[in-house]
Parts: C-alpha cells; sequence; structure tokens
C-alpha cells in the first residue's frame, strides 16, 4: 500500500523539542496542522495551542512507557515520533579518546532511542501512516580518527532504526527514516543543513510513500 498524506491532523510527538532544531520541527509541525507533543527533560512555554509541551526523563524506560501510555490514551493514537535527543563529544586523537564520552553518547544518542521506540513502536506501526525519524551525520559510516565515540554511537542507532524498519516491512503504513546531516545550523551554510529545512522534511514525511522512506537513509546536505 502506498500512502500519501500531509502533517494536518497528525498526533505526531516530538523529543528533544527544547533544542534548537527541535523547537524549528516542532514549530512547523504546528503551523502545518499537526498537534505535537513537544517533550523535554524541563517544560518549555509554546505560543500555539496546537503544540502540547510535556517534561519525561528518556533515560527512564518506565517513565517513557507512561509517558507513551498517556498520550495514546488521550489522544487515540500517535501518527509521528520524531527523535532529536542526542549530544556530541570528540577526542584529540583516536588514542585520546575518553571512553567516559562513550558512557554520555550511548545514553543521550542510543538509550533515549532505544526507549522511545520501543513505547512508541505498536502505536507507529498500527498508524495508516505511522512515521519516525531519527538525525544521524556521516561520521556513523565514515568516522575520523577523532569521533570514535560518536560515529560509533550513530553507527548504532542508525542500526537500531533499521531494525525498527525491518518491523514494519509487513505493516501497510509504517516507516522508519534516517535523516542525514553533516551539521544542524540556524542560518544557511554551504554543505550544512539549516534546521528550518530539516523541519520542511520532516513535515513532509507524511506527503511521501512507504517505499521511499522505510528504512532508508535521506541526505540533507
Amino acid at each position: 500500500m502506498t500512502e500519501t498524506s500531509s502533517a494536518d491532523g497528525r498526533v505526531i510527538v516530538v523529543t528533544g523539542a527544547n533544542g534548537a532544531s527541535g523547537r524549528a520541527v516542532t514549530e512547523r509541525l504546528a503551523a502545518d496542522g499537526a498537534l505535537v507533543i513537544a517533550a523535554g527533560r524541563s517544560i518549555r512555554p509554546w505560543d500555539s495551542p496546537k503544540i502540547v509541551p510535556t517534561a519525561v526523563d528518556l533515560l527512564d524506560p518506565d517513565a517513557t512507557h507512561r509517558f507513551a501510555d498517556e498520550v495514546i490514551s488521550e489522544h487515540g493514537r500517535v501518527d509521528g515520533l520524531i527523535h532529536l535527543v542526542g549530544g556530541w563529544r570528540g577526542a584529540p586523537s583516536f588514542a585520546g579518546t575518553d571512553l567516559a564520552d562513550w558512557t554520555f553518547l550511548h545514553d543521550q544518542v542510543v538509550r533515549t532511542l532505544q526507549h522511545t521506540t520501543l513505547a512508541f513502536h505498536d502505536a507507529l506501526r498500527d498508524a495508516p501512516a505511522g512515521r519516525f525519524a531519527m538525525v544521524s551525520q556521516p561520521a556513523a559510516r565514515r568516522p575520523d580518527a577523532r569521533s570514535a565515540t560518536y560515529g560509533a554511537a550513530k553507527a548504532a542507532a542508525e542500526t537500531w532504526t533499521l531494525a525498527m524498519a525491518a518491523s514494519f516491512a509487513s505493516a501497510e503504513g509504517g516507516a522508519a527514516t534516517i535523516l542525514v546531516v553533516k551539521a544542524l545550523v540556524s542560518e544557511a551554510k554551504p554543505g550544512l543543513t539549516t534546521v528550518d529545512d530539516l523541519a520542511a522534511t520532516v513535515s513532509g514525511l507524511w506527503n511521501r510513500p512507504v517505499s521511499e522512506l522505510n528504512g532508508s537513509r535521506l541526505e540533507l546536505f
């Protein structure tokens, strides 16, 4: 089945909504008619009645599952999950890598992704046009000597997302997609992706067929 539709009228969860990219994505989705559950570590005020702010600790699997259950109970469904939680750590050299950075990135990049996707998986699979997207970086496949921990965390996150895509293969409308950027910026710079361009791509996911999205890596640079 090929599903094409817009974000208008969708119930969409954005995690990491308080960051720069999260704000841009949340505001764009709301402007395009979606009801957005904006999840962050703290409550942030928003100007739109289409945005529902929520505080949740995504490193706590039980709290994340309760959050998902509450969203589904309150709104009856979830049409999208856009995961924008992450972080960056680098090293002066490969030999100079601090494995404390791996611990940090594993939690922020991998664990939060695991907890949210497990909590929302069934709802997204069963939705007529369920969409999941996370943001990755070329270092997941082509790390340099200074980005071992970051590249490894992004590679793990991509692998997890592809496994989720495989779980959607028998569903009619579910799609899990990796959005690849070199860096996210507020103002346009050559070779980089603005947060507004990211937001436009995310909002357009409901206009694209599952066959283009599920298990795909979309480069936004």
